[in-house]
């Protein structure tokens, strides 16, 4: 085919022109409401017969159809009918759902209108312009088609010459009606992503489910991060000391091999319980509510350092997420403090339960010189600083003067938690 053929009825052009056949199907019910409505201020005019009458019904079947274009659900039927028909540009995506907003319902309405509107024309035209240009193009060869127009016309189709420009006049229509259909299928195809495509509100819509669900992808991983972390820094520490004194304190090797079991068939537990949120939707930070404070002393006793601990209030008092998140830190400064501190120095952990927030205070003491950095490592104190900013409070770590590493939180008790953005 040649250019010019494909425009006008190649495989596109032709699936818009069905695009057009089936917006003037769709026409047909309201435009038949508006020959009633015609016919009531206009007693006796035949709506079918009268061309005044029918432009007339056409105008009143247009805004009837917007206005049931305006239901949210409208978009979804007219975005699945112009991706399968009109074959808008690939580089301009069309909306999916339905429609939300008071912008996108007006759009869906827009076009709507249009796609009614043209189609009900190119509908029309092709109901009354095919079979009038092949009686056309069969004058010249079907003598009682020409009787019978002869009486309608008179003797004008005695002269030879008009029947010889019979055909290709008919042929000229054909062609210029699949012109009109192309250029209105192109139209209706430029336009689709404007009315049809994504409104502000969408891509709003659409950019805050992307951060909701990066949130719950980074709360996962600071779960996995913070009970598995600590738990392989836990058994490799208890693991290195058992083998030290293999041969001579077999009961410290029987202690430290007791503590490896119940550690990771903890964590396994643990581990288990955050994997099987992957697959479900998880929202809110309860969704992935761990151990609280009240579990607190099992850590203190597994997790490989000696830890002075000091209460000021009663931590059972504090309520689930906010427990849970605690409990979190808490777990990170350890195994900081186990990775990088200095062996057998105790750790010194303060909590305060106020009336209005939590305070967790955790210092541990550090070799001299620059820490020494993991491969892949440095995302607990982030994780941390995270948990804190999730419940509205603040956290912060770095080294004092005196050579001690601290942790510091502040966690509010009854702020709304959400999730950082």
């Amino acid at each position: 085919m040649t250019p010019l053929t494909t425009r006008l009825v190649g495989r596109r052009a032709r699936l818009r022109w069905l695009h057009l056949i089936i917006g003037g199907a769709l026409l047909m019910p309201y435009f038949l409401v508006g020959t009633v409505v015609v016919g009531l201020y206009a007693p006796g005019t035949n709506a079918f017969t009268s061309l005044s009458a029918q432009f007339s019904a056409f105008g009143y079947a247009l805004p009837m159809a917007a206005v049931t274009a305006l239901l949210p659900t409208a978009r979804p039927l007219s975005v699945a009918a112009a991706r399968a028909l009109c074959g808008p540009a690939p580089d301009r995506p069309l909306a999916d759902g339905p429609a939300a907003s008071r912008q996108a319902r007006v759009r869906s309405a827009a076009w709507f209108t249009l796609h009614v509107g043209l189609g009900g024309i190119i509908s029309g035209m092709t109901l009354a312009l095919v079979p009038f240009a092949v009686c056309v193009m069969a004058l010249p060869f079907v003598p009682a088609l020409r009787e019978s127009a002869a009486r309608d016309v008179g003797p004008a189709l005695d002269h030879p010459w008009l029947l010889a420009v019979a055909p290709p006049a008919g042929a000229a229509m054909l062609v210029a009606l699949a012109g009109c259909a192309a250029a209105a299928g192109a139209l209706l195809a430029d336009r689709a992503p404007v009315l049809l495509g994504p409104t502000p509100d969408d891509r709003l819509a659409v950019a805050e489910r992307r951060a909701a669900e990066l949130a719950v992808r980074n709360r996962l991983a600071r779960e996995l991060h913070d009970s598995v972390g600590h738990a392989l820094s836990a058994v490799t520490l208890q693991a290195g000391a058992a083998r030290r004194v293999l041969d001579s304190d077999p009961e410290f090797v029987r202690q430290a091999l007791t503590a490896i079991e119940e550690t990771t068939r903890r964590t396994v537990g643990e581990l288990d319980a955050v994997l099987g949120l992957l697959r479900q939707d998880v929202e809110g930070p309860g969704a992935l509510a761990g151990p609280g404070l009240d579990a607190l002393g099992g850590l203190l006793a597994r997790c490989g350092v000696p830890v002075r601990y000091e209460a000021d209030g009663d931590p059972g008092t504090v309520p689930g997420p906010v427990s849970a998140e605690a409990y979190r830190i808490v777990q990170e400064g350890l195994s900081n403090a186990l990775r990088h501190g200095v062996p057998g120095s105790p750790v010194r952990l303060r909590l305060g339960v106020g009336r209005r927030e939590l305070t967790l205070v955790l210092d541990s003491a550090r070799p001299p010189g620059p820490p020494a950095v993991r491969p892949g490592g440095g995302r607990g104190l982030t994780g941390v600083a995270e948990r804190a900013l999730l419940l509205g409070g603040a956290a912060e770590a770095g080294p004092r003067d005196d050579g001690v590493w601290r942790l510091a939180a502040r966690l509010p008790l009854h702020a709304p938690a959400k999730e950082p953005r």
